[in-house]
């Protein structure tokens, strides 16, 4: 196995500054670890071993840039962990939401985005969470709205600090959940894990058997009237070490 994590803009040979512990413990564990300089001339450094495993760490990628990057590699003669299809399972939410509908809150989606202020009016809901195929915003007021006609500011201020609308709209009906009782879980090859061995809810065991990712992240979070939900699913790979060191994440790629 092998991990690759995006260069150092100045110094190729070097993982971006984000992720130089996760490159120190992967190393120390005996794992190789090479760079690719994304925004430079797309180089593997050191180069890949032909018939290796790649396991990618990094910056979130949009459809076309990680079937970009899942090229490189089997240019190279390696294949990935996670094809492409699987990368889009956890990854775009219009793909894990149906899977999930008893189990997090309810999600409609919508690739018309001129129809949205009627469409929204048509749900009827008290609130709104509205998010792209993949991200929220966290930015000036965030992603929640409470009524259909504040749809048209809040795309363009996620289109003005995202750079993009990605794949469509997803919106989610506000739930009355504790944000302080969310946690990360990893769930690699159908098992979960919790930072520092922390026991795995039944919830996040049941996720883990509906998600056709080898690789992914699972948050989980109390709603008032003590329910655990679903908040979010992630590609691993391009998921953050929420509540995690990069020493507890290598558990999840222990034996």
């Amino acid at each position: 196995m092998r991990v690759v994590f995006p260069a150092d803009y100045f110094q190729a040979r070097q993982p971006d500054g984000a992720f130089v512990d996760q490159a120190a413990a992967f190393a120390a564990h005996g794992w190789g670890v090479s760079t690719f300089a994304f925004d430079g001339d797309r180089v593997f450094r050191p180069a890949l071993v032909p018939g290796e495993t790649v396991l990618y760490r990094g910056w979130m990628l949009d459809e076309a840039g990680y079937r970009a990057f899942v090229g490189a590699v089997e240019a190279a003669g390696a294949r990935v962990l996670t094809p492409p299809e699987a990368y889009l399972a956890a990854h775009h939410l219009p793909r894990w939401a149906p899977l999930l509908a008893d189990v997090t809150p309810e999600t409609v989606c919508f690739t018309d985005l001129d129809a949205l202020p009627g469409a929204l009016a048509a749900l009827g809901w008290d609130g709104f969470f509205v998010k792209d195929f993949v991200k929220s915003l966290k930015t000036g007021a965030g992603s929640r709205i409470t009524r259909p006609d504040q749809i048209g500011e809040l795309l363009a201020r996620m289109a003005h600090f995202r750079g993009q609308i990605e794949g469509g709209v997803c919106v989610r009906r506000v739930e009355a959940l504790d944000p302080a009782s969310e946690v990360r879980f990893f769930v690699r090859a159908g098992r979960a894990f919790g930072a520092d061995g922390a026991a795995v809810p039944d919830l996040v065991r049941d996720v883990a058997g509906r998600i056709t990712s080898p690789f992914f992240s699972v948050d989980i979070a109390r709603r008032a009237d003590g329910v655990q939900r679903v908040v979010e699913v992630g590609d691993g790979q391009v998921s953050d070490l929420v509540g995690w060191t990069p020493a507890q994440f290598m558990a999840v790629w222990a034996g």
